[in-house]
């Protein structure tokens, strides 16, 4: 079973990455612009798994890249907040 299989495992997976990246010494800048190339990667080269994935795909296929980059924020505030809990 895939880490991508079930949005709270997803959003578990994440925060405890960006955990180990902090703890690493990663800067915040570094943890966004890695956030927004796993974004974006997932958005093109994955097939959504669930119906928060499928949401997040579809409003990344019509978002600028600035908006893209605000979404990869979003999901690192997110995670941060209660990915891990």
């Amino acid at each position: 079973m895939s880490v991508l299989d079930n949005w709270s495992d997803w959003k578990n997976f994440l925060g405890e990455r960006l955990n180990q990246a902090e703890h690493g010494g990663m800067e915040h800048e570094t943890v966004n612009d890695l956030a927004y190339q796993i974004g974006d990667y997932l958005a093109n080269q994955v097939e959504a798994k669930n119906d928060q994935e499928k949401v997040l795909a579809d409003l990344w296929s019509v978002a600028s890249p600035e908006e893209q980059h605000a979404i990869a924020n979003m999901m690192v505030k997110l995670v941060n907040n209660n990915g891990s809990r």
